[in-house]
């Protein structure tokens, strides 16, 4: 029997009364929580009370990205609360389907005329951007929106689910207080200052004072693997580290190769790829000085991205900006160096291993400080080491 806290029971409630009450006149309520308390547990008891309520509900579980999609079908597993009329995938393959051409090859989607659920629940839905948003809402899909209202908003526009839920769970329970990396997370959160010591053998904060420090740092990026993610806050560190990366794994080349790690940098819903995304390239050729064909192998997704992108957009200080020459651009994705990323770019993701920079804006607000911590700190699984800024 799961023992709820009293702020999960507050949510519940409130969840299950718009279920049977108000679904019709407001089509989605918004759940936000921290790390350590039990957004999974309470989703996983409200998809068992609505199956009391209506044992023939259809539910789609979703998230932005497949890897989060899969992270999430896992997590429904273990709760065992995946009735048999349920779905588990990500957005787009929710609400969109493929357009073929007469060679049955796939070159574009379109958005689809209806859906066959009952009941959508999104998760990390911080990631979901206006376009997309808009999309789901024209279903007149009753929904319940799920993220993390700690985290730094999305780094453009001012479209953001998170930003004010209007249900909060904000009690980290017992057992959750005991994860050195959720512990870590509250003091970001709350004070926006994590004390350097070793908080267990795979958490820990060095400190510059540390005559160890620098050696161990080398070795750790020295010895980089692909379930690494190296966070940082200004781009020039993220430059730096993914020069020094390349160069350790025996990269002569300036220019992206066969093997090398990048990160896609734009949303092309057509072609499945989004901001953040991070991949493996399986085959790349220079078709001019601006463009490269390429095959990317993208991280947690079935299909291999293949299409043109910037040569210019490598190493690059800012994201190019195309809108002033769209027509020259049309059709050319953005991607860039993957192997170190700033905190914003990193943010829908996770890996099990976590090396972070910690770098402060001169401009940010001390808020913007704590969410960025916070928000750098729950991109670890398993373990987390934290250095002082380059």
């Amino acid at each position: 029997m799961v023992t709820l806290s009293k702020d999960q029971k507050a949510a519940l409630s409130h969840v299950l009364e718009w279920y049977r009450k108000d679904r019709d006149e407001m089509q989605y309520v918004t759940l936000g929580g921290y790390a350590g308390t039990g957004k999974t547990t309470l989703i996983a008891v409200i998809r068992q009370e609505l199956n009391k309520i209506d044992p023939g509900l259809k539910v789609g579980f979703v998230s932005f990205t497949g890897k989060a999609a899969r992270v999430l079908q896992t997590k429904i597993k273990e709760a065992d609360i995946h009735f048999r009329q349920d779905s588990v995938g990500t957005i787009h393959a929710l609400i969109y389907t493929p357009v073929l051409n007469d060679k049955e090859q796939i070159v574009g989607w379109k958005q689809k005329e209806t859906i066959d659920r009952n009941l959508i629940i999104i998760d990390e839905a911080s990631m979901v951007d206006s376009v997309i948003w808009e999309h789901l809402i024209s279903y007149d899909v009753p929904m319940i929106v799920v993220g993390d209202h700690g985290q730094l908003p999305p780094i453009k526009g001012n479209f953001s689910l998170m930003q004010q839920p209007q249900l909060r769970l904000e009690e980290i329970h017992r057992q959750a207080k005991l994860d050195p990396i959720i512990s870590l997370s509250i003091q970001a959160r709350e004070t926006g200052f994590i004390i350097p010591k070793r908080y267990s053998d795979r958490v820990i904060k060095f400190s510059s004072d540390d005559s160890t420090t620098a050696e161990t740092l080398e070795e750790m990026l020295t010895n980089y693997k692909n379930d690494t993610l190296i966070l940082c806050g200004y781009n020039k560190t993220r430059k730096r580290i993914n020069s020094y990366i390349r160069a350790a794994l025996g990269i002569e080349s300036q220019t992206p190769v066969t093997g090398d790690r990048v990160i896609c940098l734009r949303n092309n819903h057509k072609a499945k790829i989004y901001n953040g995304m991070l991949g493996t390239i399986a085959r790349i050729e220079e078709k001019s000085d601006s463009v490269y064909d390429v095959d990317i192998d993208i991280d947690g997704e079935h299909d291999t991205y293949s299409g043109r992108i910037s040569t210019e957009q490598f190493d690059a200080d800012t994201t190019l900006n195309f809108t002033e020459n769209r027509a020259l651009y049309n059709g050319i994705d953005l991607f860039d160096f993957g192997y170190a990323l700033t905190v914003h770019k990193a943010q829908g993701s996770q890996a099990k291993r976590v090396i972070l920079f910690e770098e402060r804006f001169s401009r940010m607000t001390d808020d913007e400080w704590r969410r960025w911590l916070y928000t750098a700190v729950t991109r670890a699984e398993r373990e987390l080491y934290i250095f002082p800024s380059l």
